[in-house]
């Protein structure tokens, strides 16, 4: 048999359903509701997938470490030294994947999902979902005192995202897919689809809009399907039944937020401590991993409730089995131990330990309150329960996924009033004392400031120089009133600048001084000269600051227009910038942004310069600039009174301090085609393919 035609009928075969893959993707983006659905239960699946795979994981190391079930019952009776070997190879191992693999997998992985978001589009790499995987099953199965739902969070967002880039989908829609990445992780590690969702929501995304809820709401529960069918319908914890046994009880939890809400900021400025101290120490990461494993393996020795994620020891919490004060050493040691975890640069949540924190917190408290009120207070685990949403409220900010994870893992109404008290309040003192929450306070000491929103940094990539208007009216000090009055009545302006003989600007007129003095006219005219009037805090900002500056300094000095200097050194007034062109500048830029991100992007996911039908007879189309274009104006050329098509969009790439960006231009008659410029069209086929033919 002859073999040599085999290939070419193979690869003709994939070509062919890649094509109809392509074709399908087509038709199914048309329909934006359709598409966003069926890719939010892909984006479940695959999530719930990565949760299950993970726990798998997790189990294997911990079968292949410690050569029995993980529990706190193998920890006691393992051998001292163990206990130092095996956290020290994990420590190690992580950090051969940090430098060598992928350094995402560092830390607990939420503020990456969030700077992803917020940068650079939701874009994460691939090789992060196995590096993450891996690396953090690894170290939570060696015993790191950290937690398993960040590194699903961040699997199922990298899940999110690779489909999202695979599509070649717009950036808004990559937001929402990562979103539904992020959801179905935490809605697989705890059982709680609705807690999944909102965790989503409310941090991951921080915007409530219902377009973007309801295709994470899906991913949340398709992955809790895939979760329950393979770990089994259960919550996360054993918790019992509780109760409020009395109204005068609330106000144990009212003092039980403040005391949830110290601990969570105590666990930050630990956290963050740990991390600056190993950063200033010059060893590769792998030396750190050792040492974070090490001392870790100490503190396991003497405590080993603190290893691993540690719900062994919150069940035992809950049920009210621990005496007031272990707990409460468990909570600094827990404290601890996650720091010199993370800070060493181990792999793994700061969820769980949060939930230890706090369940540890509540039956100290608890127990104390119990001994002290027996008559009308309820047992020390519902305490802990309570303060488990209170301490993963204040950490991450999230107080309403925070109180909806402890519900769903109750389904317990009467427990919800209790829980809302203590959560609210704990998150409000958080908030109070710090800004930031342990997931945005790593952003923005890396320079990022989450609240700003990805869309401001439109601003921060433009400067002055492409929106200042090249007109000012000046006028000399000496000028007379009369000749003042009759320059700003005739200017488009809202100002006037006043300059010395020297050219230098001394300050503005505007209407407010005009108005003080119009009603002595008569008697001031020969009097009052330029000098007289101007306010002299005038604020001059140059042509090469970006919007972003200069719209800051707007909002500082309520004003609407500024004058603007060149750049050549000599100060010379070259024009003013108004708010609303700055505010003009940005809507357009986001505007053209989505068109290119929703048409261009698609067309790059399709085919190079294929035709995407749109509506009735007409289509998208993008294309390089023909040859014969460039170094022409589109009033030259005369596409629309040639072609009879639309040029809605030009995408074109600069070179800025020799990093490449893009830059969306709104064509008009004056645009002139450089090289590479890519043509967003729109027209009929016929028309279309006319045009191709330059």
């Amino acid at each position: 048999m002859n073999d040599t035609g085999l290939l070419p009928n193979f690869s003709r075969k994939i070509k062919w359903f890649y094509e109809q893959f392509l074709q399908l993707a087509d038709r199914l983006k048309m329909t934006e509701h359709t598409f966003i659905l069926v890719i939010a239960v892909l984006i479940g699946l695959l999530g719930g997938y990565g949760a299950v795979l993970i726990q798998l994981a997790i189990k294997g190391f911990q079968k292949l470490f410690w050569q029995a079930d993980f529990n706190l019952a193998t920890l006691k009776a393992t051998p001292w030294y163990w206990k130092l070997i095996i956290p020290t190879f994990g420590g190690i191992v992580v950090g051969l994947i940090i430098r060598y693999v992928a350094k995402e997998a560092k830390g607990h992985g939420v503020p990456e999902v969030m700077e992803a978001i917020a940068l650079h589009n939701g874009i994460i790499r691939v090789r992060v979902v196995i590096a993450k995987l891996f690396a953090s099953a690894l170290y939570i199965a060696s015993g790191g005192s950290v937690g398993r739902e960040g590194p699903v969070i961040q699997i199922g967002s990298a899940v999110g995202s690779v489909i999202g880039q695979f599509l070649k989908v717009n950036p808004k829609r990559m937001r929402v897919f990562v979103a539904c990445g992020a959801a179905s992780g935490i809605a697989a590690a705890f059982n709680a689809p609705v807690a999944g969702a909102l965790f989503a929501v409310e941090i991951i995304l921080g915007d409530f809009a219902v377009a973007q809820f309801s295709p994470i709401v899906i991913s949340s529960v398709t992955a809790t399907i895939v979760s329950r069918h393979y770990l089994g319908d259960h919550p996360a914890f054993a918790v019992p039944v509780y109760h409020l046994e009395s109204p005068f009880e609330l106000i144990n939890y009212v003092i039980l937020g403040f005391l949830a809400g110290g601990a969570a900021l105590m666990f930050i400025k630990v956290l963050y401590s740990s991390e600056d101290f190993f950063d200033r120490v010059e060893l590769p990461d792998y030396i750190k991993g050792a040492i974070g494993g090490l001392a870790v393996g100490g503190i396991g020795i003497i405590l080993p409730e603190i290893f691993g994620v540690g719900y062994d020891a919150m069940d035992v919490a809950l049920s009210g089995g621990h005496i007031w004060y272990f707990a409460l050493l468990l909570v600094f040691v827990k404290i601890i131990a996650t720091s010199l975890s993370l800070g060493s640069g181990g792999s793994g949540g700061i969820f769980a330990p949060s939930l230890f924190i706090g369940a540890m917190l509540g039956a100290a408290f608890g127990g104390v309150v119990n001994l002290l009120f027996p008559e009308w207070t309820a047992d020390a685990g519902a305490y802990a329960l309570v303060a488990m949403g209170g301490v993963v409220g204040a950490a991450t900010h999230g107080p309403i996924a925070a109180i909806l994870i402890i519900f769903e893992m109750t389904n317990d109404y009467t427990i919800i009033l209790p829980l809302m008290i203590t959560t609210i309040i704990a998150t409000l003192l958080a908030i109070r004392v710090k800004k930031e929450s342990i997931y945005t306070l790593k952003l923005i000491r890396r320079g990022i400031d989450i609240f700003a929103g990805r869309e401001v940094n439109v601003l921060k990539s433009i400067q002055v120089r492409n929106v200042v208007k090249k007109s000012i009216i000046l006028v000399d000090e000496r000028a007379a009133f009369d000749e003042v009055l009759e320059k700003i009545i005739n200017s488009a302006h809202n100002y006037i600048y006043v300059a010395n003989q020297d050219g230098k600007l001394t300050g503005y007129i505007s209407m407010l001084e005009i108005r003080q003095t119009i009603q002595d006219y008569a008697t001031l005219k020969h009097i009052l000269i330029a000098k007289d009037l101007l306010n002299p805090y005038v604020h001059i900002i140059k042509e090469t600051d970006n919007l972003d500056y200069a719209m800051k300094q707007f909002g500082r000095l309520g004003l609407d227009e500024l004058p603007v200097t060149g750049s050549n050194g000599d100060e010379k007034i070259i024009g003013t910038l108004w708010q609303i062109d700055v505010i003009g500048t940005y809507n357009q830029q986001i505007f053209l942004k989505d068109m290119s991100g929703e048409s261009g992007r698609s067309l790059q996911n399709i085919s190079k310069d294929k035709i995407v039908h749109v509506v009735d007879k007409y289509h998208f189309h993008e294309k390089e600039a023909p040859m014969p274009f460039v170094g022409k104006s589109i009033n030259e050329i005369g596409i629309r009174q040639k072609y009879q098509i639309e040029l809605l969009l030009i995408r074109r790439k600069n070179l800025d301090n020799k990093q490449q960006k893009i830059q969306y231009i709104q064509p008009c008659a004056d645009t002139v085609f450089e090289m590479h410029d890519i043509l967003l069209l729109f027209g009929t086929n016929e028309d279309i393919k006319r045009f191709d033919k330059v």
